[in-house]
């Protein structure tokens, strides 16, 4: 019982490693949506490593635990999937160095969504 606490606990911390790193992500990308997706994927993994080496430290409670990893997994991308489509619809400037831009190519190409197409500023 005292080895899971202990891999429980190295677990936990590598989940707290990967909020930092995500922190310090956010901090260093260049526009918003790349500070989304950056985010997101230290946020959902870090939290998902972090609640799973304290349902190993913590084995009665383990299956509130798993729910809560569930929720994570389904909640986190979705939520900024939404907030990246809000943020590129009202016309929140992208970074100099974006390439690519799917959704404004597939917006072009449908004639109904111009019209209610803001202007970028």
């Amino acid at each position: 019982m005292e080895t899971l606490k202990i891999i429980g606990a190295f677990i936990t911390l590598a989940g707290s490693v990967f909020l930092l790193l995500g922190s310090i992500g956010l901090i260093r990308m260049p526009d918003v949506f790349t500070r989304i997706q950056v985010g997101t994927k230290a946020s959902t993994l870090g939290t998902i490593l972090s609640l799973f080496g304290i349902g190993l430290m913590f084995t009665e409670i383990a299956g509130k635990i798993f729910l809560l990893i569930i929720f994570i997994l389904i909640t986190n991308p979705v939520s900024s999937h939404m907030l990246a489509r809000a943020a590129h619809y009202i016309g929140v400037k992208k970074a100099d160095i974006t390439v690519v831009d799917k959704l404004s190519e597939f917006r072009e190409k449908q004639p109904e969504n111009n019209a209610q197409k803001p202007e970028a500023e």
